[in-house]
């Protein structure tokens, strides 16, 4: 039987990227259920992974939908179904594993801190030996758009680590994975955002599609590599 993802979106414009060029490129199923417009939660143990994708909101909302989802999650962790989140998606999946989302000191914005500094991820030695990061780089240079973090418990791994966001990669269990920073994104969706997040509205678009041009290339084969290694952790590629 066809292997399939449950794909789930909290605002249309956070898609799927890169992670969507993989599934293509390998030829997977995919269904994916977009919340902000009315979308439905299916029972995530009809498929054999699920993903759930950024947005702007928080994991600490007391609405029905985020309710919802954070029970969704908490069933997939306990089944074991290979889980990956990304930004909002690993809020989600901490807090249906036991950890908290609290307020981040700095809100991380763009390719670049406060400073002028890049934002760039260091793996832990955890990390190091994990196959979400198989025959991938120590570093990488992200994107970042949260104002949020994670507090992990004694029974995740954090796998990757940031200056003004320690907790950039976590596992919960052995195949549940989630990513503070954007190893997702493409031009077309960083055009997007641009035009619609305020926080990249405070911010000349010029510039960040030229950052993004700068290192496009080493980004995109991060991305690539990472959702491949992820795939192949729930047996699917």
């Amino acid at each position: 039987m066809p292997k399939k993802i449950l794909i789930i979106k909290n605002i249309t414009h956070e898609g799927p990227g890169l992670l969507e060029t993989i599934l293509e490129r390998c030829m997977i199923d995919s269904e994916t259920t977009d919340l902000s417009d009315g979308g439905i939660l299916p029972d995530p143990l009809h498929y054999d992974a699920l993903v759930i994708l950024g947005g702007p909101q928080s994991a600490n909302d007391k609405t029905e939908s985020m309710q919802r989802e954070i029970e969704l999650a908490r069933r997939a962790l306990d089944a074991g179904l290979p889980c990956l989140g990304i930004c909002l998606g690993l809020q989600v999946l901490v807090k249906a594993g036991g950890g908290s989302v609290i307020t981040n000191p700095l809100k991380e914005t763009g390719f670049f801190d406060h400073e002028g500094q890049p934002y760039m991820v260091d793996l832990t030695e955890a990390g190091k030996e994990d196959p979400l990061f198989r025959n991938m780089s120590d570093t990488f240079r992200v994107f970042q758009l949260h104002g949020e973090t994670v507090a992990i418990t004694d029974t995740m791994q954090l796998l990757a680590e940031g200056v003004h966001c320690r907790n950039q990669a976590v596992r919960i269990g052995t195949n549940a994975y989630g990513l503070q920073c954007h190893f997702e994104l493409t031009p077309e969706m960083l055009t997007e955002w641009a035009s619609i997040d305020r926080d990249l509205q405070m911010m000349h678009e010029e510039d960040l599609i030229m950052q993004f041009n700068a290192v496009q290339e080493e980004y995109t084969n991060t991305g690539l590599s990472l959702m491949h290694n992820f795939l192949r952790i729930a047996g699917i590629a």
